[in-house]
């Protein structure tokens, strides 16, 4: 078969010279091997700007750089392997045949670049591009070889024909898993690899061309003077070819690696704005944590703190007036106890957006933490203020749905005003403060705005605080007065109540009333009730010396230390280090703090009662009053609160009270102490319904340990001789 002038699968004819002395020029096949290897180089790089590119224009221009430094390479190649070709013949080039090899060349480089701009080319694309490209080359060559214009025929051996042509196929199939692979890695590892494949493919090139070579035969006719031709022009030619193919190539690497340095400040700066962006995010929500409250959604403590100096400012520039209010839920702890904290957290929002929902929209609120808001208003007249907090309550009072129940809310509110009640936003905060404490303490859902008589009570209530703890500490001023109890049965003083009272150095005997509101606000009524408990045993040890070795004491115990799990220790010590009998100690605790939580009150009167002291409740008949309650208690005696006793004579409601109380006592087997009996009338009548005790000044007023003593040698004597003093002083 004859096609462009080569003999392909026919044998050699039998006349003719067949041309055996042909070498090449090995400094030039050294050379196009170096134009196959930077030509690999070239396209393994530019594969991967192909992927890279974000835009498709930009993608197409790097496949058509990649095709020309792959195609100009192999071509380059071949063309300077073939001036490396040596014969003892004239040999000449046709140029058009020689152009044709180069643009069939290009087009198959084209189809090699055309998977590399799919993000995953499948197997079958591969192969079929493999194919493309490898039969293009075999093409390029062999066109480039009927190019060669000579008197000789050429002819070639089918097997290495084939061979060639497979190695085309198969070289082309490693390059593109090459640059698939390598296009997406640009640490120095992968750089060295790369360069490695190159040299990999440019040998596989080389190859396929030596062996198209090995597979040529030339023959010439017979009588064909043969002589080896100048290789000058050749060596001038391919290096000149060569030098072109290599600019071209290093240019093209050159602009991938531009654009590749390019591209990665371009991805660093746009990592750069991305971190920049998220750091204004992160900052902003810092921020909004910093002055937001996150439940609520309204200004925290420090952000109103921050516009209320500001505003503040601005008023006093002009002299305007500015409210300062503060709110309190009522009784938002029995919200977070009942219901839980998720109850409590829905009704602090609810309650939020009411207060927010009734303000102007220049007015300020922020939550201070728990269930306290402020809220900052400009007004001309503090009527204003006042009328703005009645229609804030009057909102806060709208019924209300949590954890399926319907409830009503109310709220406390105090008010300070600038500038008469202050200058600076500490003095404003704390008159505001001061005026919602008088709010709470005036029996809650009020407005009460800030007064001196606030400020100097506050004071007042500051200094005895520290005085107050101060005395505890040197256990000094404090000491108890001892009110007597008659047991109207055997017409004997049976028992005492042990009443704290404080001799202050500057306000004379102060009571309880003074000075007990104090110690619980401020976290050591424990410590005065633990004084109390140990004084008493230790001066009811010293009335057992004197001649009442039977005689019995009652301490009030607070509500809070009810709460105490080591009380009952306490008691315990307090009887050991006085030596007494815990018989004749009798624990007093009024009814509404028993019943604010009666499962950890029961069990905390049971290990009292085991101890063996007595336990009464005080004030009965002004709390609950639960019969349920009664039978479940450890009790021993209860106590008829003084307010029935007022005007029992006349009321005949609280006859029917008193008596029920005692005819509901008797049954459990509970003793009943009047206490408040002031009267010869009262007298009678608790002894005409079976009261057990009584307690009062028509006894005796309460006294302190010296007095008593002498107070119960002249009622005994007095009882001896059924003389019964029932008044003192």
């Amino acid at each position: 078969m004859e096609w462009l002038g080569m003999g392909l699968l026919f044998e050699r004819p039998e006349t003719g010279q067949l041309l055996l002395d042909c070498k090449h020029t090995w400094g030039l096949v050294l050379l196009a091997y170096v134009v196959a290897c930077a030509a690999s180089y070239a396209t393994l790089s530019i594969a991967n700007r192909v992927t890279h590119a974000e835009r498709a224009a930009a993608r197409r221009n790097w496949m058509a750089v990649g095709a020309l430094c792959l195609g100009g390479g192999i071509w380059s190649m071949h063309f300077v392997a073939m001036l490396a070709f040596e014969a003892p013949i004239a040999i000449r080039y046709d140029l058009p045949t020689t152009i044709i090899s180069f643009l069939v060349v290009l087009t198959a480089a084209l189809l090699a670049m055309k998977p590399l701009g799919h993000p995953k080319p499948s197997l079958r694309q591969c192969l079929q591009a493999a194919l493309c490209i490898g039969l293009g080359i075999a093409l390029m060559h062999y066109i480039g070889m009927a190019a060669i214009r000579s008197v000789a025929t050429l002819y070639y051996q089918p097997a290495l024909f084939a061979l060639s042509v497979a190695i085309a196929f198969f070289a082309s199939l490693a390059a593109l898993q090459l640059a698939l692979f390598f296009r997406d890695h640009h640490d120095l590892l992968h750089e060295l690899l790369k360069l490695l494949a190159s040299l990999i493919m440019g040998g596989a090139i080389v190859s396929m061309h030596f062996t198209g070579m090995w597979a040529l035969d030339m023959v010439v006719p017979e009588g064909t003077p043969l002589s080896l031709q100048s290789t000058a022009n050749s060596l001038q030619l391919a290096l000149s070819v060569a030098l072109i193919a290599l600019l071209s190539i290093g240019s093209g690497l050159g602009a991938a690696w531009a654009d590749r340095r390019l591209q990665s400040k371009e991805h660093d700066l746009l990592r750069v704005n991305s971190l920049v962006r998220q750091l204004d995010l992160a900052r902003a929500s810092l921020q909004k944590v910093a002055h937001f409250d996150p439940l609520t959604n309204l200004l925290n403590r420090r952000a109103f703190n921050e516009l209320f100096a500001e505003r503040l400012r601005s008023h006093a520039s002009t002299q305007q007036m500015l409210a300062v209010m503060f709110f309190d839920i009522d009784h938002f702890k029995r919200i977070n106890d009942s219901l839980g904290h998720d109850a409590g957290d829905e009704l602090l929002k609810v309650m939020a957006e009411r207060i927010r929902s009734t303000l102007r929209d220049q007015d300020v609120i922020a939550r201070f933490g728990g269930d306290e808001f402020c809220v900052l208003v400009g007004m001309n007249t503090q009527d204003e203020a006042r009328n703005l907090a009645q229609r804030i309550m009057q909102r806060m009072k709208e019924p209300i749905s949590l954890s399926g129940r319907h409830m009503v809310m109310t709220t406390s509110i105090g008010i300070s005003v600038f500038p008469q009640d202050g200058e600076s936003c500490d003095e404003l905060l704390k008159h505001a403060d001061l005026a919602l404490y008088q709010s709470k303490g005036s029996g809650r859902n009020s407005v009460h705005f800030f007064s001196s008589h606030l400020k100097n009570k506050a004071s007042i209530e500051l200094e005895l605080e520290d005085e107050l703890r101060q005395a505890l500490q040197d256990d000094r001023e404090l000491l108890l007065h001892y009110q007597p109890i008659l047991d109207l049965c055997t017409g004997e003083i049976s028992k005492l109540e042990a009443l704290v009272r404080w001799q202050h150095p500057r306000l004379g005997l102060l009571s309880p009333d003074r000075f007990i509101g104090i110690a619980e606000a401020n976290g050591f009524i424990a410590e005065l009730d633990a004084w109390v408990l140990r004084r008493a045993c230790q001066e009811l040890h010293q009335l057992s010396l004197c001649g009442f070795p039977e005689l019995r004491v009652a301490v009030n115990c607070s509500a809070l230390n009810l709460s105490h799990d080591d009380l009952p220790e306490e008691i315990e010590l307090a009887l050991r280090g006085s030596g007494i009998r815990a018989q004749r100690l009798e624990l007093e605790v009024t009814e509404n703090a028993l019943m604010s939580n009666v499962n950890q009150a029961l069990s905390l009167l049971q290990r009292i009662r085991g101890l063996g002291v007595s336990i009464s409740i005080d004030d009965f008949g002004t709390g609950y009053s639960s019969l349920a309650y009664l039978k479940r208690l450890p009790l021993d005696t209860l106590k008829i609160d003084r307010s029935f006793l007022f005007d029992i004579a006349t009321s005949n409601a609280d006859q029917q009270i008193v008596q029920a109380i005692i005819g509901m006592a008797h049954p459990l087997h509970l003793k009943v102490v009047a206490e408040g009996v002031e009267t010869e009338t009262q007298l009678e009548f608790l002894r005409s319904v079976g009261c057990d005790f009584i307690q009062g000044y028509l006894l005796s007023k309460p006294l302190p340990l010296a007095e008593l003593d002498t107070f119960l040698v002249e009622f005994r004597l007095r009882s001896a001789s059924n003389v019964v003093p029932l008044r003192n002083g």
